[in-house]
């Protein structure tokens, strides 16, 4: 399978950097209070997305969708910011670690937190808790955009995650958001080489135009 270009382009940069670059070009890609599990996991890829709704009567089910993610993707999961129902767990970052999926993303919270722990499987979410969602939430749709931390998401929208959370760029803005990015992140290491070889770091800064590197163009 041919490797996705931009999907390694924004593994190797920093979820803070990226968001620099979303505030120069003036996009909304940080989700709010999307934490890791735990701070090591790292994740990049393309979003396949999942909206979830009040269970009916009778209640609809949480899905059995793991087996369609193409491997590679980021899982996303839109349960409203629910606190009081999971809809991920042990079995599905068992299956999904299996199958190559790159992590999980949930607007709302997941359980089982030993495994995605035990297995390295990067799980995103506002906070983790034991109850389940079954007969509490369904699915109401799949591969539709969706909200996670205040932030659209539509299928293929590319994600990185890391200690400090996680970042949308929107499929349109890609390559400027990737190529922004990258700028700052020279300018970034540039003040960091003036400041080890001598110089102050004021100077540094205004030689490499620090302060005007998140300033929306």
């Amino acid at each position: 399978m041919e490797q996705d270009k931009n999907v390694a382009r924004a593994a190797r940069l920093d979820t803070a950097t990226l968001s620099d670059a979303l505030d120069k070009l003036g996009l909304n890609g940080q989700c709010y209070r999307i934490k890791p599990r735990d701070n090591g996991f790292r994740m990049a890829g393309r979003a396949w997305t999942l909206l979830y709704g009040p269970a009916g009567n009778p209640a609809g089910t949480v899905g059995d969708y793991i087996d369609d993610v193409p491997p590679g993707s980021v899982v996303v999961l839109d349960n409203g910011g629910r606190d009081n129902a999971t809809v991920w767990g042990d079995i599905l970052t068992e299956i999904a670690h299996r199958r190559g999926i790159a992590g999980t993303v949930i607007d709302g919270v997941c359980r089982d937190v030993a495994m995605c722990l035990k297995l390295g499987y990067p799980v995103f979410a506002k906070d983790h808790w034991m109850r389940t969602g079954k007969d509490r939430v369904q699915v109401e749709a799949t591969g539709v955009p969706v909200n996670i931390g205040d932030v659209r998401v539509a299928p293929g929208d590319l994600l990185r995650g890391d200690a400090d959370g996680v970042v949308v760029i929107p499929k349109d803005f890609e390559d400027r958001v990737l190529d922004t990015a990258e700028g700052i992140e020279r300018a970034e290491e540039a003040i960091r080489e003036a400041v080890r070889g001598g110089m102050r770091l004021d100077e540094a800064r205004r030689q490499f135009k620090y302060h005007q590197l998140q300033t929306k163009v």
